[in-house]
């Protein structure tokens, strides 16, 4: 189930469990699982409501509307139609008759008495609410009296025409009595148009809503419910056809159903499924906080009680639990479990179980329900012969199932951050969790059936459901889509003066998850054309399906087969192709642009990514492969390459004749490479041409030139030559603590320069290129990241590599989703890392190594960052923290030259730009994302540079930076971006003159403090501020011609 076994003992009830968590603590600091254990404790205590303060005068107004219910005056059974005219008449109000309304024609009788029995239930009882949730509410049942009914009502509406006048004259008399208290209204019973209730939501206190412990906006819901045992449950089985008149004529119905039969017991189990819940509380103790934690996670995951929010909610995961706990076929959890425990073990069951697939029984079954799985989810309780699970839709229990086996994987990664992913990040964001979201604007173009009164919403996306899923998830085909989710509108309240809602008219939403490898598929291979009868048949079957898309293809071997071909080339367009054909030949949808919208491919189309994309690499690597194989044909050249496309890195073999002086072995680095530069041109005449450039080197001990080497044909390199002995002799002068400070600290940077150029950045490729190869959808989604840096004009702070891991992290990490399997939802989760990372104190651990990085590992990590922070505390040195299994260090690839990369300002400012992005895309849905929108300033591009010189706007962004460091913080994006962008550095504000400040400072008009030097005796000190005008036009003149203005923006 996961790393905690199923029954054990709490660490505190023995003195060795207490031993073994210390020593766990000592050496390896807190376990994951026990981590994860204390914060969902204060995640709990964080919640968990007052319910005297939360609900005040919950109680009291509980009792006033039982005692008004008690006192309306019972009548005799009068014709429905007439008993609802009049009731409508004299009061003003509507009865929220389901649809259709009954007509007036019938013989339906209806009564009033008073009600058998009051009984508040649900969460308010069980005290299992919390803060965060969406609505508060008290839930009281009232059970209609066993008088007013009659024992064929469970056909035809009947029982559900009598519920809705009831609550009519309930209604009518509340509504004299809290005219002054309270608000009523009408709505639906978890979206249930066969449930109407009465929401009553009190009038407010006046209290202070900002306090902490100030009442909810909390509401009461009246629930009539049918008497327990009253209908025969031998006739309300799935299968059974109870509504038998159309809506339209009275011609017999003989399908099944289900939802009419599943509705009409659950309203009728409120009382039993209460007392199932009570008895769960006695005997587990930690049954309560399991379920807080489920209805956390659930409502984390968009799901819910509502039939629009997946039908499974709290209710439903504190049912299941309390039949796990009841035991019975190898279902059965022990009462001793913790909390935490219990949420595991219930999420380890939905990772394993799927109501859509198998029906999941509790008890001995008294029906075949394997024959009624195609009409839904089945989650049997035989006890009470309910179907739990009867709202849910086939898409929202398959959602389920993923989700539970996502965070099932989460929880038993033990390197990973358990608690957060699980509880507190929203992963209900359509743009997160699917490669493409579709929207079909329907306007009511199903409507809804005579059986399964779930709203024209539903019901439509019912049919899309199962018309998507024969196209793209057919085993047969080969699974394209990994999920297909819909999305179905839900109803609102209304007036006791109106008719009931309709169902709201919002676009029906799709989400479609990918299979990376099956949905680039072009070709799509069906059953085999042979002259058997169930050969044939198979083939019709697949023509009746695809129509006129099917052809017959000849295949290796002879073989002739039932063919579709797909003019589409990415997965994007070829599941926007599919879906837009399916839909249109099988419900007449998309026959109008407008009709059907695609969402999650504008990003990639931005650098227009394209599988040919895949050829021109090839045509680099292949480049390579040929000046390789010509340096390593040059004569008396003793080699071994380590290669990296573009810029490439030679070591020679070990050799003992390399000199003993780093300045030396820098010049014979440059006889090497004019050397091999001869050769090349010797060897290839006319096709190679090399020239040696030297490196902006400050010190002759550092690397002072490289080889670029030019084709004809257009490729060209990098070279530069690696020598054992250069790091042999610069971890020797760091050591040696008879030399000066300043070249021990030289030595150092040079030191991890060598590292990152001839050590790191190989190792580094090669893992990059390995994971592209793993994750298809990395590559893609590294180039849009990098655009994102570079319209914000961030990536001459970021290293490329870092870029590359941050990106890696999503992948390698995607908790609580899984690993993404398109550009753009990686984007936007690689964004919502971003707006989420503490960069100041949490570290990116990056484990490359598949599983190597221990727990102690990285608890080393934590440390040295700690480390860090201690030494550093305002980040001078060291900013962001990322590590890696080949290289722990944190700062290899955070910093340049000794100096962060980027600094903690620009840190901060990626930071709220990502967090705009983040906020942008969940507040909007599914939007056509665009870099530029939060763009600071104009794009300004030029001409494409040489592809070897260096540019010079990027020239001109170094002497600045080392210019002006202190007073402005530069930005620029990528390589042709010709605009350098600066902020004013926050840090950098008045202060007394000094000598050596860091700029150019001018005096403040009649600006004086007094000092705070004990030895000038309270004299004032001359105050000084940036002299922002003189450093701009110092910019001007040192850049002369290569700028063409200056904008300084609020000015």
């Amino acid at each position: 189930m996961d790393s905690a076994p199923a029954k054990r003992r709490k660490l505190g009830h023995s003195q060795d469990g207490a031993e073994v968590a210390l020593e766990s603590a000592a050496t390896t600091g807190i376990s994951r699982s026990r981590a994860f254990v204390l914060e969902a404790e204060e995640l709990l205590d964080s919640v968990r409501l007052d319910y005297a303060a939360a609900f005040d005068g919950a109680d009291g107004l509980l009792h006033r509307i039982k005692e008004s219910i008690e006192a309306i005056k019972p009548h005799d059974a009068v014709s429905l139609a007439e008993a609802a005219a009049k009731l409508e008449k004299k009061h003003k109000l509507k009865v929220p008759f389901p649809g259709p309304r009954p007509q007036e024609s019938s013989n339906y009788k209806a009564a009033f008495a008073k009600p058998a029995q009051f009984n508040v239930v649900g969460s308010y009882v069980s005290q299992t609410m919390i803060k965060t949730q969406k609505g508060h509410a008290a839930d009281m049942v009232i059970v209609l009296p066993s008088e007013i009914l009659q024992e064929k009502d469970y056909l035809d509406l009947r029982y559900f025409y009598k519920r809705a006048y009831y609550l009519a004259v309930v209604s009518s008399a509340l509504r004299k009595t809290l005219a002054n208290d309270a608000q009523l209204s009408y709505e639906y019973l978890n979206d249930n148009p066969l449930c109407p209730v009465l929401a009553i939501q009190p009038n407010a206190s006046g209290k202070d809503k900002s306090a902490e412990k100030a009442p909810l906006d909390y509401r009461i819901r009246i629930i009539p419910c049918a008497p327990d045992g009253f209908f025969p449950k031998a006739k309300l089985h799935l299968g059974a056809a109870l509504v038998r008149k159309g809506r339209e004529g009275d011609s017999a119905a003989a399908q099944p159903t289900p939802f009419y039969n599943s509705a009409l017991v659950a309203d009728s189990c409120f009382l039993s499924y209460l007392k199932v819940l009570r008895q769960a509380e006695k005997k587990c103790r930690s049954f309560k906080n399991a379920c807080m934690l489920g209805r956390i996670w659930l409502q984390q995951r968009g799901f819910g009680g509502d039939i629009s929010q997946g039908g499974f909610g709290h209710f439903e995961w504190a049912v299941l639990l309390a039949l796990l706990l009841q035991g019975g076929e190898n279902k059965a959890l022990s009462a001793s479990l913790s909390g935490t425990q219990l949420f595991k073990a219930l999420i380890q069951f939905l990772s394993v179980t799927n109501f859509a697939e198998k029906p999941c029984v509790f008890g001995p079954a008294k029906q075949d329900l394997d024959s009624q799985i195609e009409s839904g989810p089945i989650l049997y309780d035989s006890a009470r012969q309910l179907n739990i699970a009867f709202k849910m839709g086939s898409w929202s229990a398959a959602l389920l199932h993923q989700h539970a086996k996502w965070t099932r994987s989460l929880l038993s990664d033990t390197g990973a951050d358990q608690f957060n992913p699980t509880f507190i990040l929203k992963s209900d964001v359509p743009s997160y969790s699917f490669d493409l979201v579709a929207r079909l604007n329907h306007d009511g173009k199903l409507n809804e059936t005579v059986t399964d009164s779930r709203g024209s919403s539903w019901q439509l996306g019912s049919k899309v459901y199962r018309v998507l899923r024969r196209a793209l998830a057919d085993r047969e085909l080969g699974e394209r889509a990994r999920l297909i989710h819909v999305q179905t509108a839900g109803y609102s309240s209304w007036p006791l003066t109106e008719a009931p809602k309709t169902q709201q008219e919002a676009p029906l939403e799709i989400g479609i998850l990918f299979d990376p490898i099956n949905m680039a598929r072009t070709v799509d291979r069906g059953p085999s054309a042979g002259p058997s009868a169930e050969e044939q048949e198979e083939c019709d079957r697949f023509r009746r399906f695809w129509g006129d898309k099917s052809e017959l293809r000849r295949f290796e071997r002879d073989t002739i087969r039932e063919t579709l071909i797909w003019s589409s080339t990415t997965p994007f367009d070829l599941c926007e192709e599919i879906m837009r054909y399916v839909l249109r030949s099988h419900l007449r949808i998309g026959q109008l642009h407008d009709e059907i919208t695609v969402h999650g491919d504008s990003l990639p189309a931005m650098l227009d990514l394209k599988p040919a994309d895949t050829a021109v690499y090839n045509v680099a690597k292949k480049a390579f492969s040929t000046f390789e194989r010509d340096i390593r044909d040059l004569d008396d050249l003793p080699l071994r390459s380590g290669p990296r496309p573009l810029d490439c890195v030679i070591s020679f073999e070990a050799s003992g004749k390399w000199p003993e002086s780093l300045a030396a072995i820098q010049r014979t680095k440059i006889a090497f490479l004019l050397m091999i530069g001869n050769l090349l041109e010797t060897s290839k005449p006319g096709e190679i041409t090399t020239h040696v450039g030297l490196e902006e080197a400050k010190f002759d001990t550092e690397n002072l030139a490289f080889l670029d080497v030019i084709y004809e044909s257009g490729p060209s390199f990098r070279l530069r030559v690696h020598s054992d002995l250069e790091e042999t002799l610069l971890e020797r002068q760091v050591k040696d603590k008879t030399a000066e400070q300043y070249l021990r600290q030289r030595a150092t940077t040079l030191l991890a320069t060598f590292r990152r150029l001839f050590t790191n950045l190989p190792l580094h490729n090669q893992y990059i290129s390995t994971s592209a190869t793993r994750f298809p959808a990395l590559s893609p989604t590294i180039r849009l990241v990098k655009h994102w840096f570079n319209a914000h004009k961030l990536s001459s702070h970021f290293t490329p590599e870092l870029i590359e891991l941050l990106v890696l992290h999503v992948f390698l990490t995607p908790y609580p989703w899984d690993a993404p399997s398109s550009p753009n939802t990686a984007f936007l989760r690689v964004l919502l890392f971003l707006s989420r990372w503490d960069w100041r104190s949490e570290p990116l651990i990056l484990d490359t190594s598949s599983g190597e990085l221990t727990p102690a590992d990285r608890a080393t990590i934590t440390t040295r960052l700690e480390a860090w922070r201690k030494i550093d505390p305002n980040m001078h040195h060291t900013v962001l923290f990322v590590s890696t299994t080949q290289e722990p260090s944190g700062v290899a690839w955070t910093t340049l030259d000794g100096q962060p990369t980027p600094s903690k300002v620009v840190a901060a400012r990626m930071t709220a730009l990502a967090k705009s992005a983040s906020k942008l895309v969940r507040e909007q849905g599914i939007v056509n994302l665009d870099c530029r929108r939060f763009k600071n300033l104009d794009e300004r591009t030029g001409q494409t540079p040489l592809p070897l010189a260096q540019h010079p706007a990027e020239v001109f962004l170094e002497h600045l930076s080392e210019a002006y460091s202190g007073p402005l913080v530069f930005f620029r994006g990528g390589v042709e971006d010709r605009t350098i962008g600066a902020i004013w550095n926050p840090g950098m504000q008045r202060r007394a003159f000094r000598i050596n400040l860091p700029g150019s400072y001018k005096p403040v008009v009649g600006g004086k403090k007094k000092s705070e030097d004990e030895d000038m005796d309270g004299e004032e000190e001359e105050l000084v501020d940036v002299n922002r005008e003189a450093i701009l036009a110092e910019i001007a003149r040192i850049g002369g011609d290569l700028v063409e203005r200056i904008e300084v923006k609020g000015a």
